[in-house]
């Protein structure tokens, strides 16, 4: 039997409730949204898309991968947005992040669309996400695109920038913070964007800053979104969290905040900058934060994997005692990052898509990497022939997901790589009772490239093992305890055949791959080795 019927008959055992938990959140027959965000995230059953508008449906049509509407072009906007959400709805994602809405700055700017983090307004939406073909304004586009995600049962989270543009500086200096120069600040070599004062010189709080903050947080409720993603949530002290996200719950309860923080984070944006730690964040109210994934691709050894795991279920586990819930998204791609196509190739991109499916955190993915886009671009940090911005070079982090320009859709043609990412979303909903209550154990490999977990939870088990070697094949076999001739294991996900034995799997296994086992254990023969 060949890799892909093995996958459909596993489909079908998830189907049929083998491994089913409880259901993820149904959609509600009635035309009112209820809000579930909160609820459904500290639950670990968000897949989460994140997106750029301006790029999500672009229509390039001469294949320069930049959009040219004097060449016929079409950016991407709101309506045309919709066009997508029942194809990614199909893929498995129940939830969007819109990556920054806001209007950016055209002065000191990188790219020829500006940074979607350079924010220029706080009360506004990007003109320039308007379909100029209807009478509609651009708010009550976004707030139809936010209404059809909700009737598709995907929720929404919006983007809140960090830092502001020249523009926003030249306007409201007051904002800002400055150097003994009088200058505003640059944070690290972000080059467009200036540092928010968020706390004065006696200590208190900016309350010019707050006002435009409350201000964004009731555009995006009126929007109907169900939360926010805090860009760099350590550059603002814990009172200025611990108001606004007070203001926002009291009007929403269920209304999300994810804050852009990490264990492994510990420097502020610039000196004598704020800086608050994770723990601090959560502390204030935040719902959940980044988690230490976002360092993944540097570890070398099982036991960091071990040990960040530990740390981040005893984190969750501190906060569960005190009755206010936590939970991590799977950062280990997001826009800052290289693709996984050009760090690890397709192996790599599957390897990350079933670490999530299969460890206790909500998933995470950037627009793309589910076909296989290496964000290459072709007109990249070439000179622009056009530009909105007073940048004339179509700026890009090479591999990294385009912020700047009016680029093409994202996405490639690896249809084996979406028939995996909705089949590990798949596993991702029916084991998630296994996945969030399970028993997590490390296995020994016999090869320190090659990592390997099993979470088991009464009879039913999940057992990956990856090779975090990229570059070379390597061998490995594990032990599974006391499984016996009756039970019943399903290989899900694998490139090289796996050899299976009466209690052993040896496999040898490709550059960045990953396989994936669901073992089911007869229940009567459990009870009795117990």
């Amino acid at each position: 039997m060949n890799k892909k019927l093995l996958k459909l008959l596993s489909l079908l055992i998830l189907a049929t409730g083998v491994f089913s938990a409880s259901p993820l959140f149904a959609a509600t027959n009635s035309n009112v949204w209820f809000n579930d965000m909160k609820t459904m995230f500290v639950n670990n059953k968000a897949i989460i898309l994140a997106v750029n508008i301006r790029s999500f449906n672009a229509e390039d049509k001469n294949g320069d991968d930049i959009i040219q509407p004097d060449k016929g072009d079409i950016a991407g906007n709101f309506v045309n947005a919709v066009k997508r959400l029942d194809e990614i709805k199909e893929q498995g994602i129940n939830t969007i992040h819109l990556l920054p809405i806001t209007p950016t700055g055209k002065v000191k700017a990188l790219g020829t669309a500006g940074s979607l983090y350079a924010i220029s307004d706080f009360t506004k939406i990007d003109p320039m996400l308007d379909d100029k073909s209807n009478k509609l304004t651009v708010e009550e586009e976004a707030q139809n695109f936010i209404t059809e995600c909700h009737k598709r049962n995907i929720r929404v989270i919006v983007d809140l920038p960090s830092c502001g543009s020249y523009d926003l500086f030249l306007a409201k200096p007051e904002l800002f913070m400055t150097g003994a120069d009088g200058k505003p600040v640059v944070p690290f070599d972000w080059t467009d964007v200036r540092i928010f004062k968020s706390v004065n010189a006696d200590g208190t709080l900016n309350d010019a800053l707050y006002k435009e903050y409350k201000a964004y947080v009731d555009m995006v409720q009126k929007l109907g979104a169900d939360g926010i993603r805090a860009d760099v949530a350590t550059s603002k002290p814990f009172e200025f969290w611990k108001s606004l996200i007070a203001y926002a719950k009291s009007k929403d309860p269920e209304f999300l905040f994810l804050a852009e923080a990490s264990e492994c984070w510990n420097e502020p944006l610039a000196q004598n900058a704020p800086f608050t730690p994770y723990h601090r964040l959560l502390d204030a109210g935040f719902d959940g934060w980044y988690g230490s994934f976002v360092d993944y691709k540097n570890w070398k050894t099982q036991e960091n994997f071990q040990k960040n795991l530990t740390l981040m279920r005893d984190t969750i586990k501190s906060y569960e005692l005190k009755k206010t819930p936590k939970a991590v998204i799977g950062s280990f791609a997001t826009h800052d990052e290289i693709s996984p196509i050009i760090t690890g190739g397709v192996t790599y991109a599957q390897q990350l898509m079933w670490l999530q499916a299969t460890l206790p955190l909500n998933s995470y993915f950037v627009d793309g990497t589910q076909t296989g886009d290496s964000y290459l671009y072709k007109y990249s940090n070439k000179k622009a022939q056009n530009s909105y911005t007073d940048d004339n070079v179509y700026f890009v982090h090479k591999g990294k997901f385009d912020i700047f320009n009016f680029s093409r859709k994202p996405g490639a043609q690896n249809n084996n790589l979406v028939f995996d990412f909705v089949v590990a979303n798949q596993l991702k909903d029916k084991a998630s009772a296994i996945i969030n209550k399970g028993e997590y154990t490390f296995l020994n490999t016999g090869n320190s490239n090659v990592f390997s977990y099993i979470v088991t939870l009464n009879y039913s088990s999940i057992l990956v093992m990856l090779n975090k070697d990229l570059s070379y094949s390597q061998s490995a076999e594990v032990k599974i305890k006391d499984f016996k001739t009756n039970d019943i294991i399903v290989p899900l996900e694998f490139t090289t055949t796996p050899n299976l034995e009466k209690n052993k799997i040896k496999m040898d296994m490709m550059p960045g791959e990953v396989a994936v086992f669901m073992i089911s254990r007869n229940s009567e023969q459990t009870k009795k080795r117990k």
